[in-house]
């Protein structure tokens, strides 16, 4: 073990009392002690020198590993690697150089509070600015979820989110200074939240309960086309599904979405998987704009929307694993630069609803293979007293795989 130098020390807020006295050792013996300041007042006095984390925290980094091979601790909150520092750590230093020794997590403390089974319960980190949203994509009637806050204003604005969304009746426990001797446990539901004086140290437990108008965010693609705010340039429902099984989104892949629109197909590869990321490509402000309003209330703040047209905007972005293009294609200008940014063996998918741009897709086709589909949908609609059916466009979709070698 004389090879690991740093010590990752979960510390809860009962202070050192509840650390192992291995612990207390390895803060003894020190010759640097980081940590957040609350974690610096609850071990108090050290031998070594103590360093508040910078911000942000990979600029401490740079001073950590300046003592390599002397002894360092780093405290962290609980479980250092379940949204902890200890994530931050391992970016720059070997697993084989450190040895970690964890506490009780926020969110097993709240769990065992709540007797909620953990493996059951959904758990989020909303402990950073602009991270609410995020909920969004969770909230389902009967499921439980337990999320770190990032202060005393967070419970109010989860309160605020389950109203929009129809889950008013859901019931929260605001859990404050867990493990600690200012622990307290509040109750309250999102519709009549009441609470005050929150400590900024909290955990939020949610028990999912649905109101008569909730808006669930369904497991599979395709939303209903009134979750998005639009001006009429939206992907439908039927054409959508489609098109994302074209795309085949796998977890922690990136997505170019070109002519974003209403932003429903970047938005829809985001809710396939948490670790997906997707950049929106729009030329129109006002598009631009409300695609973004759309992400935020579907639970995907993190759509990366830029503005310009294609192909210009491609210019310095990062090589994507798939691309949608669902606006005019310039000539086949568009579609040429995208294949040719596209990542080997990744997926292009382009939907024409105007006879110049199927051109450009049965030119592409023709040059790179992959299958061109004709798609049509009919939705019964009222006229006058009666019901016919009224065609949507139909849409031709050119998909193709680019190949892993070009030899």
């Amino acid at each position: 073990m004389s090879s690991r130098w740093l010590s990752i020390i979960g510390v809860g807020e009962d202070g050192r009392a509840g650390l192992s006295a291995a612990a207390n050792s390895l803060i003894d013996s020190a010759e640097l002690v980081v940590g957040g300041q609350r974690h610096l007042d609850l071990i108090g006095a050290t031998t070594g020198r103590q360093l508040k984390w910078l911000t942000p925290l990979d600029a401490t980094v740079a001073e950590i590993l300046a003592l390599r091979g002397r002894p360092v601790v780093v405290l962290a909150s609980g479980d250092p690697f379940w949204f902890g520092a200890g994530v931050t750590i391992a970016r720059s230093i070997p697993a084989e150089e450190m040895l970690v020794l964890p506490s009780p997590s926020s969110f097993s403390l709240a769990a065992s509070r709540l007797c909620w089974p953990l493996q059951d319960v959904e758990t989020l980190g909303l402990n950073m600015r602009g991270l609410v949203p995020l909920l969004r994509r969770h909230v389902h009637d009967g499921r439980k979820i337990i999320a770190l806050a990032l202060n005393g204003e967070t419970p109010r604005d989860v309160a605020a989110l389950l109203v929009s969304a129809g889950y008013g009746p859901s019931r929260l426990a605001v859990m404050e200074a867990l493990g600690g001797p200012r622990e307290r446990v509040r109750h309250a539901t999102a519709e009549g939240f009441d609470l005050d004086s929150v400590d900024p140290l909290n955990v939020i437990g949610i028990d999912v309960v649905a109101g008569p108008d909730a808006r669930p965010i369904p497991y599979t693609c395709g939303l209903p086309d009134d979750y998005f705010e639009s001006d009429g340039q939206l992907t439908k429902r039927e054409f959508r599904a489609v098109t994302l099984s074209s795309l085949r989104p796998s977890p922690g892949e990136l997505l170019w979405d070109v002519g974003v629109g209403s932003g429903s197909i970047g938005i829809e590869w985001l809710l396939a998987h948490p670790a997906n990321r997707a950049i929106g490509i729009e030329r129109d402000d006002v598009r631009a704009a409300r695609a973004e309003r759309n992400a935020v209330a579907l639970g995907v703040p993190h759509f990366d929307i830029r503005r310009g047209g294609a192909p210009e905007a491609f210019a310095g972005l990062p090589a994507p694993d798939a691309i949608f293009i669902g606006c005019g294609t310039d000539g086949g200008k568009a579609i040429e630069a995208a294949w040719a940014a596209l990542k080997p063996g990744g997926r292009i998918v382009v939907n024409s609803v105007t006879l110049e741009s199927e051109q450009a897709l049965i030119a592409a086709y023709h040059l790179h293979g992959g299958t061109l589909t004709r798609l049509s949908a009919e939705r019964a609609e009222p006229i006058g007293r009666r019901m016919a059916w009224r065609p949507a466009l139909p849409v031709v979709q050119w998909v193709c795989v680019k190949p892993a070698s070009t030899t």
